[in-house]
Protein backbone atom coordinates (compact mmCIF):
# COMPACT_ATOMS: atom_id res chain seq x y z
CA UNK A 1 0.00 0.00 0.00
CA UNK A 2 1.51 3.17 -1.10
CA UNK A 3 2.03 5.93 2.13
CA UNK A 4 -0.30 9.09 1.43
CA UNK A 5 1.58 12.06 1.36
CA UNK A 6 -0.67 14.65 2.82
CA UNK A 7 1.52 17.62 1.19
CA UNK A 8 1.26 16.49 -2.31
CA UNK A 9 -3.10 15.21 -2.07
CA UNK A 10 -3.78 18.48 -0.53
CA UNK A 11 -2.15 20.24 -3.43
CA UNK A 12 -3.36 18.18 -6.50
CA UNK A 13 -6.89 20.54 -7.50
CA UNK A 14 -4.39 23.57 -7.13
CA UNK A 15 -1.57 22.47 -9.11
CA UNK A 16 -3.90 21.49 -12.19
CA UNK A 17 -5.75 24.37 -12.00
CA UNK A 18 -2.66 26.94 -11.29
CA UNK A 19 -1.02 25.36 -15.00
CA UNK A 20 -3.09 25.87 -18.47
CA UNK A 21 -3.07 23.19 -20.53
CA UNK A 22 -1.07 20.42 -18.47
CA UNK A 23 -2.79 17.37 -17.49
CA UNK A 24 -4.89 16.02 -19.92
CA UNK A 25 -3.29 18.22 -22.48
CA UNK A 26 -4.58 21.86 -23.79
CA UNK A 27 -8.12 21.70 -24.58
CA UNK A 28 -10.65 24.65 -25.69
CA UNK A 29 -13.90 24.27 -23.57
CA UNK A 30 -11.28 23.65 -20.52
CA UNK A 31 -8.65 26.46 -21.45
CA UNK A 32 -11.78 29.07 -22.09
CA UNK A 33 -13.33 28.04 -18.50
CA UNK A 34 -10.20 28.21 -16.53
CA UNK A 35 -9.58 32.05 -18.77
CA UNK A 36 -13.29 32.86 -18.05
CA UNK A 37 -12.77 32.10 -13.59
CA UNK A 38 -9.59 33.90 -13.90
CA UNK A 39 -11.12 36.98 -15.46
CA UNK A 40 -14.54 37.33 -13.13
CA UNK A 41 -13.67 35.06 -10.01
CA UNK A 42 -14.89 37.93 -8.07
CA UNK A 43 -17.80 38.12 -9.65
CA UNK A 44 -18.52 34.35 -9.62
CA UNK A 45 -17.75 34.59 -5.96
CA UNK A 46 -20.36 37.92 -4.96
CA UNK A 47 -23.40 36.24 -6.99
CA UNK A 48 -22.21 32.52 -5.24
CA UNK A 49 -22.51 34.55 -1.81
CA UNK A 50 -25.46 36.44 -3.00
CA UNK A 51 -27.33 32.74 -3.08
CA UNK A 52 -25.72 31.42 0.36
CA UNK A 53 -27.07 34.10 1.98
CA UNK A 54 -30.60 32.89 1.63
CA UNK A 55 -31.72 30.40 4.30
CA UNK A 56 -32.57 27.19 3.11
CA UNK A 57 -34.05 24.92 5.48
CA UNK A 58 -36.92 22.58 3.67
CA UNK A 59 -39.19 23.32 5.80
CA UNK A 60 -38.83 26.93 6.04
CA UNK A 61 -41.06 27.27 2.92
CA UNK A 62 -40.67 31.05 2.36
CA UNK A 63 -37.20 30.77 2.55
CA UNK A 64 -37.07 27.60 -0.07
CA UNK A 65 -38.80 29.98 -2.82
CA UNK A 66 -36.59 32.74 -2.22
CA UNK A 67 -33.84 29.88 -3.58
CA UNK A 68 -35.81 28.32 -6.23
CA UNK A 69 -36.86 32.06 -7.53
CA UNK A 70 -33.03 33.27 -7.73
CA UNK A 71 -31.67 29.85 -9.21
CA UNK A 72 -34.49 29.86 -11.97
CA UNK A 73 -34.08 33.56 -12.48
CA UNK A 74 -30.24 32.27 -13.00
CA UNK A 75 -30.94 29.66 -15.05
CA UNK A 76 -33.30 31.74 -17.38
CA UNK A 77 -30.66 34.43 -17.77
CA UNK A 78 -28.11 32.15 -19.45
CA UNK A 79 -31.33 30.71 -22.09
CA UNK A 80 -32.70 27.96 -20.26
CA UNK A 81 -36.36 27.35 -20.44
CA UNK A 82 -37.62 26.97 -16.87
CA UNK A 83 -40.36 26.26 -14.77
CA UNK A 84 -40.87 25.76 -10.95
CA UNK A 85 -42.92 22.32 -10.46
CA UNK A 86 -45.18 22.37 -7.22
CA UNK A 87 -46.72 19.77 -5.28
CA UNK A 88 -48.71 21.61 -2.12
CA UNK A 89 -47.06 22.26 0.60
CA UNK A 90 -43.56 21.21 -0.14
CA UNK A 91 -40.62 22.91 -1.88
CA UNK A 92 -40.89 22.81 -5.59
CA UNK A 93 -38.39 21.23 -8.38
CA UNK A 94 -36.49 23.76 -10.63
CA UNK A 95 -36.81 22.43 -13.81
CA UNK A 96 -34.59 23.81 -17.05
CA UNK A 97 -33.90 22.68 -20.45
CA UNK A 98 -31.37 24.34 -22.60
CA UNK A 99 -31.12 22.55 -26.28
CA UNK A 100 -27.67 22.26 -28.27
CA UNK A 101 -28.66 22.33 -31.97
CA UNK A 102 -27.07 19.48 -33.66
CA UNK A 103 -26.40 17.81 -30.26
CA UNK A 104 -27.33 13.85 -30.14
CA UNK A 105 -26.98 13.45 -26.31
CA UNK A 106 -28.54 14.75 -23.68
CA UNK A 107 -27.32 14.94 -19.86
CA UNK A 108 -29.48 15.57 -16.68
CA UNK A 109 -28.20 17.88 -14.03
CA UNK A 110 -29.37 16.72 -10.56
CA UNK A 111 -29.07 19.07 -7.37
CA UNK A 112 -30.15 20.02 -4.31
CA UNK A 113 -30.69 23.52 -2.89
CA UNK A 114 -31.92 23.18 0.78
CA UNK A 115 -29.34 22.31 3.14
CA UNK A 116 -29.20 21.03 7.35
CA UNK A 117 -30.66 23.18 9.67
CA UNK A 118 -28.38 25.77 11.80
CA UNK A 119 -27.75 26.05 15.34
CA UNK A 120 -25.61 29.77 15.10
CA UNK A 121 -24.02 29.61 17.87
CA UNK A 122 -21.84 26.81 16.88
CA UNK A 123 -20.49 28.92 14.00
CA UNK A 124 -17.80 30.96 13.76
CA UNK A 125 -20.10 33.82 11.82
CA UNK A 126 -23.53 33.87 11.51
CA UNK A 127 -24.30 30.80 9.13
CA UNK A 128 -26.20 33.23 6.33
CA UNK A 129 -23.74 35.90 6.39
CA UNK A 130 -21.36 34.25 4.05
CA UNK A 131 -17.49 34.93 4.77
CA UNK A 132 -14.69 34.26 2.99
CA UNK A 133 -12.00 33.22 4.98
CA UNK A 134 -8.25 33.06 3.89
CA UNK A 135 -7.60 29.50 4.86
CA UNK A 136 -9.31 26.99 6.64
CA UNK A 137 -10.56 28.26 10.06
CA UNK A 138 -8.65 24.83 11.62
CA UNK A 139 -5.50 26.23 10.12
CA UNK A 140 -5.89 29.74 11.55
CA UNK A 141 -7.95 31.18 8.67
CA UNK A 142 -8.84 34.81 9.05
CA UNK A 143 -12.27 36.28 7.36
CA UNK A 144 -11.15 38.58 4.79
CA UNK A 145 -13.92 41.23 2.24
CA UNK A 146 -14.61 39.03 -1.03
CA UNK A 147 -12.08 40.23 -3.34
CA UNK A 148 -13.00 43.37 -6.40
CA UNK A 149 -13.13 42.32 -9.66
CA UNK A 150 -9.69 42.28 -11.02
CA UNK A 151 -8.11 40.95 -7.35
CA UNK A 152 -5.72 38.15 -7.03
CA UNK A 153 -7.78 35.28 -5.68
CA UNK A 154 -5.93 32.65 -3.62
CA UNK A 155 -7.37 29.15 -4.35
CA UNK A 156 -6.98 28.04 -0.67
CA UNK A 157 -9.48 30.82 0.30
CA UNK A 158 -12.71 29.07 2.15
CA UNK A 159 -16.23 30.76 1.71
CA UNK A 160 -18.03 29.56 4.90
CA UNK A 161 -21.85 29.51 4.81
CA UNK A 162 -24.83 26.71 5.63
CA UNK A 163 -24.73 24.96 1.99
CA UNK A 164 -21.11 26.60 0.46
CA UNK A 165 -20.27 22.80 0.14
CA UNK A 166 -23.55 20.70 0.34
CA UNK A 167 -25.14 21.47 -2.18
CA UNK A 168 -25.31 24.85 -3.35
CA UNK A 169 -21.92 24.78 -4.68
CA UNK A 170 -22.73 23.05 -8.27
CA UNK A 171 -24.41 25.99 -9.22
CA UNK A 172 -21.96 28.57 -9.63
CA UNK A 173 -20.14 25.98 -11.35
CA UNK A 174 -22.90 25.24 -14.02
CA UNK A 175 -23.29 28.86 -14.74
CA UNK A 176 -19.50 30.05 -14.94
CA UNK A 177 -19.37 27.45 -16.94
CA UNK A 178 -22.55 28.23 -19.53
CA UNK A 179 -21.15 31.76 -19.31
CA UNK A 180 -17.58 31.10 -20.36
CA UNK A 181 -18.70 28.60 -23.13
CA UNK A 182 -20.90 31.48 -24.64
CA UNK A 183 -17.97 34.12 -24.35
CA UNK A 184 -15.45 32.03 -26.22
CA UNK A 185 -18.14 31.30 -28.71
CA UNK A 186 -17.83 27.58 -28.04
CA UNK A 187 -21.15 25.20 -28.77
CA UNK A 188 -22.42 22.95 -26.28
CA UNK A 189 -22.74 19.61 -27.63
CA UNK A 190 -25.11 17.76 -25.05
CA UNK A 191 -28.55 19.24 -24.58
CA UNK A 192 -29.24 19.92 -20.60
CA UNK A 193 -31.91 19.88 -18.62
CA UNK A 194 -31.64 20.81 -15.13
CA UNK A 195 -33.56 18.66 -12.12
CA UNK A 196 -32.81 20.97 -8.96
CA UNK A 197 -34.82 19.47 -5.59
CA UNK A 198 -35.21 21.63 -2.19
CA UNK A 199 -35.95 18.60 -0.01
CA UNK A 200 -33.16 16.09 -0.24
CA UNK A 201 -31.56 17.07 3.21
CA UNK A 202 -35.42 16.50 4.40
CA UNK A 203 -35.64 12.83 3.27
CA UNK A 204 -36.71 13.75 -0.19
CA UNK A 205 -40.14 12.22 0.65
CA UNK A 206 -41.83 13.53 -2.56
CA UNK A 207 -39.07 12.68 -5.08
CA UNK A 208 -40.63 9.88 -6.98
CA UNK A 209 -44.10 11.67 -6.59
CA UNK A 210 -42.53 14.61 -8.76
CA UNK A 211 -40.19 11.95 -11.12
CA UNK A 212 -43.70 10.15 -11.71
CA UNK A 213 -45.67 13.09 -12.72
CA UNK A 214 -43.34 14.51 -15.20
CA UNK A 215 -41.74 11.40 -16.15
CA UNK A 216 -41.79 12.29 -20.01
CA UNK A 217 -39.77 15.51 -19.08
CA UNK A 218 -37.07 13.95 -17.66
CA UNK A 219 -35.91 11.54 -20.01
CA UNK A 220 -31.70 11.88 -20.69
CA UNK A 221 -29.10 9.75 -21.40
CA UNK A 222 -27.24 10.00 -18.33
CA UNK A 223 -27.97 12.03 -15.22
CA UNK A 224 -24.91 13.79 -13.49
CA UNK A 225 -25.47 14.38 -9.36
CA UNK A 226 -23.99 16.75 -8.38
CA UNK A 227 -23.24 16.24 -4.99
CA UNK A 228 -20.51 15.03 -2.08
CA UNK A 229 -16.74 15.41 -1.56
CA UNK A 230 -13.86 15.04 -3.65
CA UNK A 231 -11.64 12.08 -2.66
CA UNK A 232 -9.72 12.54 0.78
CA UNK A 233 -6.54 12.43 -1.02
CA UNK A 234 -8.21 16.04 -2.71
CA UNK A 235 -7.97 14.19 -6.49
CA UNK A 236 -10.81 14.51 -8.32
CA UNK A 237 -13.32 12.02 -8.65
CA UNK A 238 -16.32 10.70 -10.85
CA UNK A 239 -18.63 8.56 -8.38
CA UNK A 240 -20.75 5.47 -9.64
CA UNK A 241 -22.69 4.73 -6.70
CA UNK A 242 -24.34 5.37 -3.17
CA UNK A 243 -25.27 3.46 -0.57
CA UNK A 244 -29.10 3.16 0.47
CA UNK A 245 -30.22 3.19 4.27
CA UNK A 246 -32.61 1.78 6.62
CA UNK A 247 -32.76 2.47 10.36
CA UNK A 248 -34.45 1.40 13.83
CA UNK A 249 -34.99 1.74 17.34
CA UNK A 250 -34.42 -0.91 19.93
CA UNK A 251 -35.70 -0.65 23.33
CA UNK A 252 -35.06 -2.75 26.06
CA UNK A 253 -36.99 -2.43 29.92
CA UNK A 254 -35.54 -3.59 33.48
CA UNK A 255 -38.29 -2.92 36.22
CA UNK A 256 -41.07 -0.30 36.36
CA UNK A 257 -39.50 2.13 38.17
CA UNK A 258 -35.64 3.09 38.88
CA UNK A 259 -34.32 1.22 41.89
CA UNK A 260 -31.42 1.82 44.23
CA UNK A 261 -28.38 0.12 42.95
CA UNK A 262 -27.56 -1.35 46.25
CA UNK A 263 -31.01 -2.77 47.40
CA UNK A 264 -31.23 -4.25 44.29
CA UNK A 265 -28.42 -4.51 42.15
CA UNK A 266 -27.56 -8.33 41.41
CA UNK A 267 -30.98 -9.38 41.23
CA UNK A 268 -32.87 -6.45 39.51
CA UNK A 269 -31.99 -7.07 35.65
CA UNK A 270 -30.32 -3.89 34.20
CA UNK A 271 -31.60 -2.28 30.68
CA UNK A 272 -28.14 -1.00 29.89
CA UNK A 273 -26.16 -3.82 30.35
CA UNK A 274 -29.03 -6.34 28.66
CA UNK A 275 -28.52 -4.00 25.14
CA UNK A 276 -25.32 -3.47 25.31
CA UNK A 277 -24.82 -7.27 25.65
CA UNK A 278 -27.60 -7.39 22.64
CA UNK A 279 -25.40 -4.26 20.30
CA UNK A 280 -22.34 -6.40 21.31
CA UNK A 281 -23.62 -9.90 19.86
CA UNK A 282 -23.73 -8.03 16.23
CA UNK A 283 -20.51 -7.60 15.41
CA UNK A 284 -16.99 -9.56 15.72
CA UNK A 285 -13.96 -8.01 17.10
CA UNK A 286 -13.03 -7.09 13.56
CA UNK A 287 -16.23 -5.10 13.19
CA UNK A 288 -17.97 -7.50 10.84
CA UNK A 289 -21.82 -8.22 11.45
CA UNK A 290 -22.40 -11.61 12.57
CA UNK A 291 -26.13 -11.54 12.44
CA UNK A 292 -27.31 -14.29 10.14
CA UNK A 293 -28.52 -13.06 6.72
CA UNK A 294 -26.89 -9.54 6.78
CA UNK A 295 -24.54 -10.17 3.60
CA UNK A 296 -26.49 -12.97 1.90
CA UNK A 297 -27.88 -10.60 -0.86
CA UNK A 298 -24.65 -8.02 -1.59
CA UNK A 299 -23.39 -8.10 -4.91
CA UNK A 300 -19.84 -8.08 -4.92
CA UNK A 301 -18.43 -5.62 -7.24
CA UNK A 302 -17.80 -6.55 -10.66
CA UNK A 303 -14.12 -6.71 -12.73
CA UNK A 304 -14.02 -3.35 -14.13
CA UNK A 305 -14.93 -1.61 -10.19
CA UNK A 306 -12.39 -3.95 -8.39
CA UNK A 307 -10.11 -2.44 -11.03
CA UNK A 308 -10.92 0.83 -10.23
CA UNK A 309 -10.52 -0.16 -6.07
CA UNK A 310 -7.35 -1.22 -7.06
CA UNK A 311 -6.44 2.04 -8.90
CA UNK A 312 -7.17 4.30 -5.56
CA UNK A 313 -4.80 6.19 -3.35
CA UNK A 314 -4.00 4.80 0.18
CA UNK A 315 -5.88 7.38 2.17
CA UNK A 316 -5.92 5.51 5.43
CA UNK A 317 -2.27 6.42 6.82
CA UNK A 318 -3.52 10.11 6.61
CA UNK A 319 -7.28 9.58 7.80
CA UNK A 320 -6.03 7.72 11.35
CA UNK A 321 -3.69 10.51 11.32
CA UNK A 322 -6.71 13.50 10.96
CA UNK A 323 -9.11 11.49 12.70
CA UNK A 324 -6.95 10.85 16.37
CA UNK A 325 -7.19 7.04 16.00
CA UNK A 326 -4.48 4.80 16.45
CA UNK A 327 -3.04 1.99 13.85
CA UNK A 328 -5.29 -1.26 13.99
CA UNK A 329 -8.29 0.83 15.50
CA UNK A 330 -10.56 0.65 12.42
CA UNK A 331 -12.96 -2.36 11.36
CA UNK A 332 -12.37 -5.12 8.70
CA UNK A 333 -8.76 -6.12 9.82
CA UNK A 334 -7.01 -3.84 7.82
CA UNK A 335 -9.60 -3.40 4.52
CA UNK A 336 -9.10 -0.29 2.41
CA UNK A 337 -12.11 2.45 3.69
CA UNK A 338 -12.91 1.53 -0.13
CA UNK A 339 -13.48 -1.82 0.12
CA UNK A 340 -15.66 -1.17 3.47
CA UNK A 341 -18.26 0.78 1.68
CA UNK A 342 -18.90 -1.65 -0.61
CA UNK A 343 -20.41 -4.02 2.21
CA UNK A 344 -23.25 -3.38 4.12
CA UNK A 345 -22.75 -1.91 7.28
CA UNK A 346 -24.72 -1.36 11.37
CA UNK A 347 -23.93 1.69 13.29
CA UNK A 348 -25.02 2.71 16.45
CA UNK A 349 -25.52 5.84 15.69
CA UNK A 350 -26.86 6.77 19.37
CA UNK A 351 -27.21 4.94 23.14
CA UNK A 352 -29.48 6.47 26.14
CA UNK A 353 -30.00 5.19 29.89
CA UNK A 354 -29.79 6.43 33.19
CA UNK A 355 -27.32 9.24 33.36
CA UNK A 356 -23.39 10.53 33.60
CA UNK A 357 -21.39 12.76 34.80
CA UNK A 358 -22.85 14.96 37.32
CA UNK A 359 -26.08 13.76 36.53
CA UNK A 360 -25.58 10.21 37.31
CA UNK A 361 -27.25 8.49 40.41
CA UNK A 362 -27.00 5.09 41.95
CA UNK A 363 -29.96 3.42 40.41
CA UNK A 364 -30.97 0.64 37.82
CA UNK A 365 -32.74 2.64 34.97
CA UNK A 366 -35.86 1.29 33.88
CA UNK A 367 -35.23 1.18 30.26
CA UNK A 368 -32.22 1.78 27.68
CA UNK A 369 -32.90 3.06 23.88
CA UNK A 370 -30.62 2.39 20.94
CA UNK A 371 -30.40 4.51 17.67
CA UNK A 372 -29.53 2.01 14.59
CA UNK A 373 -28.83 2.86 11.08
CA UNK A 374 -27.93 0.33 8.31
CA UNK A 375 -26.48 1.68 5.44
CA UNK A 376 -27.13 -0.80 2.13
CA UNK A 377 -25.42 -1.56 -0.71
CA UNK A 378 -26.63 -3.20 -3.98
CA UNK A 379 -28.51 -5.85 -3.78
CA UNK A 380 -29.91 -4.95 -0.24
CA UNK A 381 -33.48 -4.86 0.42
CA UNK A 382 -34.42 -2.57 3.10
CA UNK A 383 -37.23 -4.03 4.69
CA UNK A 384 -35.47 -8.11 4.34
CA UNK A 385 -32.28 -6.00 6.06
CA UNK A 386 -34.62 -5.24 8.95
CA UNK A 387 -36.22 -8.84 9.14
CA UNK A 388 -32.88 -10.19 9.95
CA UNK A 389 -31.57 -7.65 12.62
CA UNK A 390 -34.96 -8.17 14.23
CA UNK A 391 -35.02 -11.80 14.12
CA UNK A 392 -31.32 -11.87 15.41
CA UNK A 393 -33.06 -9.67 18.36
CA UNK A 394 -35.59 -12.72 18.68
CA UNK A 395 -32.99 -15.27 18.52
CA UNK A 396 -31.09 -13.40 21.97
CA UNK A 397 -34.42 -14.25 23.74
CA UNK A 398 -36.25 -11.10 23.30
CA UNK A 399 -39.67 -10.58 22.85
CA UNK A 400 -40.56 -8.34 20.21
CA UNK A 401 -43.30 -5.88 20.48
CA UNK A 402 -44.39 -2.23 18.27
CA UNK A 403 -45.52 -0.06 20.85
CA UNK A 404 -43.91 0.67 24.86
CA UNK A 405 -45.40 -2.76 26.57
CA UNK A 406 -48.18 -2.89 29.27
CA UNK A 407 -47.89 -4.51 32.77
CA UNK A 408 -49.39 -7.60 31.50
CA UNK A 409 -46.83 -7.65 28.74
CA UNK A 410 -43.69 -7.09 31.04
CA UNK A 411 -44.96 -9.59 33.52
CA UNK A 412 -45.00 -12.44 31.16
CA UNK A 413 -41.42 -12.15 29.38
CA UNK A 414 -38.40 -11.72 30.63
CA UNK A 415 -37.12 -9.97 28.12
CA UNK A 416 -38.61 -7.01 26.05
CA UNK A 417 -37.58 -5.19 22.83
CA UNK A 418 -39.36 -2.72 21.45
CA UNK A 419 -38.45 -2.74 17.97
CA UNK A 420 -39.37 0.88 15.50
CA UNK A 421 -38.74 0.83 12.18
CA UNK A 422 -37.97 3.71 10.02
CA UNK A 423 -38.73 3.61 6.43
CA UNK A 424 -35.33 3.49 3.54
CA UNK A 425 -34.23 2.78 0.35
CA UNK A 426 -32.18 0.74 -1.29
CA UNK A 427 -28.17 1.19 -2.85
CA UNK A 428 -27.71 2.24 -6.46
CA UNK A 429 -24.87 1.55 -8.47
CA UNK A 430 -24.10 2.11 -12.19
CA UNK A 431 -21.37 -0.32 -13.47
CA UNK A 432 -17.81 1.69 -14.79
CA UNK A 433 -17.87 0.14 -17.87
CA UNK A 434 -21.34 1.37 -18.63
CA UNK A 435 -21.18 2.84 -22.39
CA UNK A 436 -23.39 5.98 -21.41
CA UNK A 437 -20.85 6.78 -18.76
CA UNK A 438 -17.79 7.16 -20.94
CA UNK A 439 -18.24 10.34 -22.00
CA UNK A 440 -18.45 11.90 -19.25
CA UNK A 441 -15.17 9.89 -17.61
CA UNK A 442 -13.59 11.08 -21.12
CA UNK A 443 -14.45 14.68 -20.31
CA UNK A 444 -13.47 14.76 -16.43
CA UNK A 445 -9.97 13.15 -17.32
CA UNK A 446 -9.24 16.37 -19.88
CA UNK A 447 -9.54 18.41 -16.61
CA UNK A 448 -7.93 16.20 -14.49
CA UNK A 449 -5.97 13.57 -16.20
CA UNK A 450 -4.18 10.92 -14.93
CA UNK A 451 -5.55 12.16 -11.69
CA UNK A 452 -9.07 11.36 -12.17
CA UNK A 453 -10.34 8.77 -9.29
CA UNK A 454 -12.98 6.81 -10.26
CA UNK A 455 -14.68 5.80 -7.08
CA UNK A 456 -17.68 2.69 -7.64
CA UNK A 457 -19.45 3.54 -4.36
CA UNK A 458 -19.71 6.44 -1.60
CA UNK A 459 -20.68 6.15 1.63
CA UNK A 460 -23.74 8.38 1.68
CA UNK A 461 -26.90 7.71 1.20
CA UNK A 462 -28.94 9.52 -1.86
CA UNK A 463 -32.30 8.71 -3.61
CA UNK A 464 -30.49 7.21 -6.78
CA UNK A 465 -32.35 4.07 -7.39
CA UNK A 466 -35.19 6.64 -8.58
CA UNK A 467 -33.25 7.87 -11.28
CA UNK A 468 -33.06 3.96 -12.99
CA UNK A 469 -36.43 2.48 -11.46
CA UNK A 470 -38.43 5.40 -12.36
CA UNK A 471 -36.62 7.16 -15.35
CA UNK A 472 -34.36 4.37 -16.41
CA UNK A 473 -31.45 6.26 -16.88
CA UNK A 474 -27.96 5.30 -15.31
CA UNK A 475 -26.43 8.05 -13.01
CA UNK A 476 -22.33 9.30 -12.04
CA UNK A 477 -22.04 11.21 -9.34
CA UNK A 478 -19.84 14.48 -9.75
CA UNK A 479 -18.33 15.75 -6.77
CA UNK A 480 -16.52 19.43 -6.42
CA UNK A 481 -16.71 20.40 -2.74
CA UNK A 482 -13.84 19.58 -0.34
CA UNK A 483 -13.73 16.62 1.49
CA UNK A 484 -13.28 18.66 4.74
CA UNK A 485 -16.04 21.16 4.06
CA UNK A 486 -18.20 20.17 7.16
CA UNK A 487 -21.00 18.69 5.33
CA UNK A 488 -23.85 19.00 7.39
CA UNK A 489 -21.80 20.17 10.53
CA UNK A 490 -21.19 24.14 11.65
CA UNK A 491 -18.45 25.97 9.89
CA UNK A 492 -19.89 24.03 6.44
CA UNK A 493 -17.08 25.76 3.59
CA UNK A 494 -16.16 25.19 0.20
CA UNK A 495 -12.40 25.86 -1.12
CA UNK A 496 -12.38 27.92 -3.85
CA UNK A 497 -10.01 25.85 -5.61
CA UNK A 498 -12.79 22.80 -5.54
CA UNK A 499 -14.58 25.46 -7.33
CA UNK A 500 -12.69 26.38 -9.72
CA UNK A 501 -12.52 22.68 -10.63
CA UNK A 502 -16.25 22.52 -10.83
CA UNK A 503 -16.49 25.36 -13.12
CA UNK A 504 -13.52 23.54 -15.99
CA UNK A 505 -15.40 20.17 -14.82
CA UNK A 506 -19.02 21.44 -16.30
CA UNK A 507 -17.48 22.92 -19.22
CA UNK A 508 -15.95 19.58 -20.17
CA UNK A 509 -18.77 17.94 -19.77
CA UNK A 510 -21.13 20.31 -21.17
CA UNK A 511 -18.94 19.75 -24.54
CA UNK A 512 -18.35 15.89 -23.99
CA UNK A 513 -19.16 14.79 -27.36
CA UNK A 514 -22.15 13.46 -29.21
Amino acid sequence: MRAWRLAVGFGVLAALLARPGEGAGADPAVDAARAFRQAHGAEILRSFAELLALPNVASDLPGIERNALFIREALAARGARTELWRQDGVPPIVFGELPAPGAARTLGVYMHYDGQPVVAADWAQDPWQPTLYDGALEAGGRPRPLPVPGEPIDPEWRLYGRGAGDDKAPLPAILAALDALEAAGIPRTVNLKFFFEGEEEAGSGHLEAYMREHRERLDVDLWLVCDGPVHQSRRPQLVFGVRGITALDVTVYGASRYLHSGHYGNWSPNPALLLSQLLASMKDADGDVVIAGFYDDTIPPGPAERAALAALPAVEEGLLRELELAPGATDGAGATLAERLLLPSLNVRGLVSGAVGAGARNVIPTQAEASLDVRLVKGNDPQRMLDVVEAHIASHGFHVVRETPDAATRRAHPRIAKVVREGGYPAARTPLDAAAVQPAIAAARRVAGDELILMPSLGGSLPLYLFADILGSPVVIVPIANHDDNQHAPNENLRLANLWYGIELMAALFTSGG
